[in-house]
């Protein structure tokens, strides 16, 4: 670990030892998927705003890629604005690329992509989508199909934001009436067009869930 004033930096190819990072404890932590660009639309970045500011003031740390452009920047930003506390995980090629967030209380440099979902894995109590690109679509693809293979019960959300994750809920619908999804308990993502009905969602979904089960699996990345 080095640090760079208030923040701190980890590269996890140090030794084990010096890279644990414990569990939280039910909702402590958030792991928000978004888009490196703004999009065209500002209900977009207005929504990102939002949520950041809600978790800001409902004590919630933000877990996110790390960029400062588009979505995922004014995410952080308002996370930082409001006295929050931002976790940037980026991987070493894409710390120039995406405009590492320098007023991250900490960032975390991985290897690779691979590392990077593992790391935000581990660091969040829960997912939430935002509107995004492929980059967006694939992390949270891999998070419901982990959570279809048992391997975690945090919750899944997605902020319809101008029903921008319909076209994903029509084949997902369409997926299951065609018989390609059997688990219907596990693929039970929530779905909210109203940001600040994310934290009540997230809090009511795991309030039944026993803290050992919450964290009790952690996904293997198969390394290509």
């Amino acid at each position: 670990m080095k640090s760079h004033g208030d923040r701190r930096v980890w590269r996890l190819d140090a030794p084990a030892e010096r890279c644990h990072i414990p569990l939280m404890s039910k909702i402590r932590t958030v792991c928000v998927y978004c888009g490196s660009s703004p999009g065209n639309n500002p209900a977009f970045v207005a929504a990102a705003r939002q949520l950041g500011a809600i978790l800001a003031q409902s004590g919630i740390g933000l877990v996110y890629g790390g960029g400062s452009g588009g979505l995922m920047g004014a995410l952080a930003t308002a996370v930082a604005d409001h006295g929050g506390h931002v976790t940037g995980i980026i991987p070493d090629f894409l710390k120039v690329r995406e405009r590492m967030f320098t007023r991250a209380q900490e960032i975390i440099v991985t290897r690779d992509m691979h590392e990077r979902k593992r790391v935000m894995f581990e660091r969040a109590d829960a997912f939430v989508a935002l509107p995004g690109g492929i980059g967006t679509l694939e992390e949270l693809v891999e998070q419901l199909t982990w959570a279809q293979l048992g391997r975690h019960r945090k919750p899944i959300l997605l902020i319809n934001i101008e029903e921008f994750w319909q076209p994903l809920n029509d084949l997902v619908g369409h997926m299951r009436t065609l018989g390609f999804i059997h688990s219907e308990a596990l693929v039970n993502y929530l779905v909210t067009e109203r940001v600040e009905d994310v934290v009540p969602k997230l809090m009511n979904a795991v309030r039944d869930v026993p803290e050992p089960v919450l964290h009790e699996a952690t996904p293997e990345i198969e390394r290509l």
